[in-house]
C-alpha cells in the first residue's frame, strides 16, 4: 500500500503542476490535473459516441496521459524545442512498485503510439480540451488565442473529433446557459443571484 500511497500523493502534484502553454498566450491558466478532468470527460463523451471503442480503456488513458508531468513538469511547444523530457522513465519509476503499474506504462505508451482508435479518440480529446480553453479565451476578448484555434483544430486526427471541434468553434462559450434565459427566472429575493 505505500506504493499506492506514493502514486496517489504524486497524482495529486498535477494539482500544483501550471499547464505551460497558456504563458506563451498571456492568458489563462490551467493545472494539469484540470487539463486531465476536461480530456476524460471529453473521452466519456466520445467513448458513448463511438460504439466500437473501448470506453474504459479510451477514459484510463486519458486519465493517465499526463502523469509523467508530475515528475518533468508541463513543456510547451516552444520548450520542448530545447528540452527533451524522458516521460518513459518517469512512468516507469512512477508505476514501477505498482502491481497494475504495467497497465499504467501500456496505457501511456498507447496514447503516445497513437496507433489504436483508443488512442486516437485519447488524443482528439486531449486537443478539444485545449480548443475548449481557447474558444473561451477568446470569446472573452484574447486575442492570441483566437489565432491558435486554427493550428491546434488541424491537430484533430478523427471524424468524430473534427466534428466535435467544429460544433465548439461555432458557439460561444456562454451559450449553453444563456440560451433560453430570461429575467423572470430572476428569484424574488435580490441576495440570491442566478
Amino acid at each position: 500500500m505505500k506504493a499506492i500511497a506514493d502514486l496517489l500523493f504524486e497524482v495529486k502534484m498535477l494539482k500544483e503542476i501550471p499547464r505551460a502553454g497558456y504563458h506563451f498566450l498571456g492568458t489563462g491558466k490551467e493545472s494539469v490535473a484540470e487539463h486531465c478532468f476536461s480530456t476524460t470527460f471529453i473521452a466519456y463523451v466520445m467513448a458513448r459516441l463511438t460504439p466500437e471503442a473501448d470506453p474504459l480503456r479510451l477514459i484510463s488513458m486519458c486519465l493517465v496521459h499526463d502523469l509523467a508531468e508530475a515528475r518533468t513538469g508541463d513543456l510547451n511547444y516552444v520548450q520542448k524545442k530545447y528540452v527533451k523530457a524522458d516521460e518513459e522513465k518517469a512512468i516507469a519509476d512512477a508505476t514501477g512498485k505498482l502491481p497494475f503499474g504495467k497497465d499504467i506504462e501500456g496505457l501511456v505508451a498507447e496514447f503516445n503510439g497513437q496507433k489504436t482508435l483508443e488512442a486516437k479518440l485519447a488524443h482528439d480529446a486531449d486537443q478539444i480540451s485545449f480548443i475548449l480553453d481557447l474558444k473561451s479565451l477568446s470569446d472573452t476578448g484574447g486575442k492570441t488565442p483566437e489565432k491558435w484555434l486554427p493550428f491546434v483544430v488541424n491537430r484533430l486526427k478523427t471524424d468524430l473529433g473534427k466534428k466535435l471541434a467544429a460544433a465548439i468553434t461555432i458557439r460561444n462559450w456562454d451559450d449553453w446557459w444563456i440560451e433560453g434565459y430570461t429575467e423572470d427566472e430572476i428569484p424574488e429575493n435580490p441576495d440570491q443571484t442566478p
